[in-house]
């Protein structure tokens, strides 16, 4: 422990109000429902990426290809104005 901080070392999903341990697989299950939950709500809207100007060109356009094609989304943004 540093400066009073825990660091997690396995995924933690909400459960009865509270946090409790769990398998990558349910983690990332659950991740994922959440997603297509926020997709399913607001098609093309729903979701959004906030990539880094400070990411190379490759990964702002894998993120871009991502939100596009895979979640149906225009929403993606950078901090690229600051």
């Amino acid at each position: 422990m540093r400066n009073g901080l825990v660091r997690l070392t396995e995924p933690m999903v909400r459960s009865n109000g509270g946090l409790r341990t769990a398998t990558w697989d349910e983690a990332l299950d659950r991740a994922a429902s959440g997603l297509q939950a926020a997709i399913d709500r607001n098609p093309g809207w729903g979701v959004g990426v906030f990539s880094c100007s400070k990411a190379t060109n490759e990964m702002n356009f894998v993120a871009q290809k991502f939100i596009r094609q895979v979640l149906g989304s225009n929403n993606i943004d950078s901090c690229n104005r600051t």
